[in-house]
């Protein structure tokens, strides 16, 4: 998946964990981070959970909704980890 994929899979996947998972928000380049993060971690969770070993891999609709899920866990964990503030 070329860079320019990643950045927009990422930018809809940050916001829509955004969205879920209320709180103020990383900003747009924040949220940009976070869903190229969180495509890694969904990637690597649907990997090792599921045997997907190429679930993250282009501008589709599967790509959006495993970044999703993987941001919306990294989202979660930055919370936990700055103990519930923001």
């Amino acid at each position: 998946m070329g860079w320019l994929s990643w950045i927009v899979v990422g930018a809809i996947a940050g916001w829509l964990a955004g969205q879920l998972v209320k709180g103020r928000g990383f900003g747009c380049l924040g949220d940009i981070i976070v869903g190229i993060v969180g495509g890694l971690v969904g990637g690597f969770l649907a990997a090792q959970l599921f045997h997907m070993p190429d679930a993250v891999n282009g501008f589709n609709l599967g790509s959006i909704v495993v970044a999703f899920l993987g941001a919306v866990v990294v989202v979660v964990v930055i919370r936990l980890l700055r103990g519930g503030r923001g």
